[in-house]
């Protein structure tokens, strides 16, 4: 597996092109009220410091019918121990609804067939067990197989393939989320779905980070 466009480091600043420290301009009492509201979901949850999170990325080529992150560029996210140990379903359902990004709307495994969604983007919560996932596909040299544990994030762009590999504990569950108003289908890179990925191109991305809200990875891309 190629890993020539993966990265992984530590969130710290967000900076422009040019190194230079992005600064965003917000009145004194706006500041307040998001620090207040952000700080007190945050601790409600149990999240990882922005500061100290790793976080990794994934540009993954098409293979076939399954476009991956090729139409919008965006790569695939994983935020490790986004959530800190403990925190359950229910909390980390809690602590989406605050940010107000995402709808939580099933808690579930992964399924095992190689699937993707063409209408939306995908925010995948670990809020059980241990798993080997795949993304890209399975056929695909640049996939990215990736073993997940209770408290990690994954962003999954439209187009993105994925699937499970092995339940390592036999009690993976996440907690699935999309962006408030969307619904999600079902594409497996079969005849029939061009004009589904076609429009993955006019997918909107986010405008706020789904776990951070005003600052965070997914805003970065």
């Amino acid at each position: 597996m190629s890993r020539d466009s993966n990265q992984i480091h530590h969130y710290c600043t967000r900076s422009s092109p040019k190194g230079i420290p992005i600064v965003s301009t917000i009145n004194e009492n706006q500041f307040s009220t998001e620090r207040s509201v952000l700080t007190t979901s945050m601790s409600k949850a149990a999240v990882t410091p922005l500061k100290e999170l790793c976080v990794s990325s994934h540009q993954i080529p098409s293979l076939g019918r399954i476009p991956n992150t090729s139409i919008q560029g965006k790569p695939l996210l994983i935020y490790h121990g986004a959530f800190h140990a403990g925190a359950s379903a229910s909390t980390i359902e809690s602590h989406l609804r605050s940010v107000g990004v995402v709808d939580p709307q099933w808690r579930y495994t992964m399924y095992s067939t190689s699937h993707f969604h063409s209408n939306t983007q995908e925010v995948l919560s670990v809020a059980s067990g241990k798993a080997k996932l795949c993304f890209g596909g399975e056929e695909n040299p640049h996939r990215v197989e990736a073993v997940m544990e209770q408290g990690d994030v994954m962003v999954v762009p439209a187009g993105v393939a994925h699937r499970l590999l092995e339940d390592m504990d036999g009690g993976f569950t996440m907690v699935g989320s999309y962006p408030k108003g969307s619904s999600w289908d079902m594409c497996y890179g079969k005849e029939g779905e061009d004009e589904k990925v076609k429009a993955i191109e006019h997918l909107g991305w986010f405008d706020r980070d789904p776990i951070y809200g005003h600052a965070g990875p997914a805003l970065d891309v």
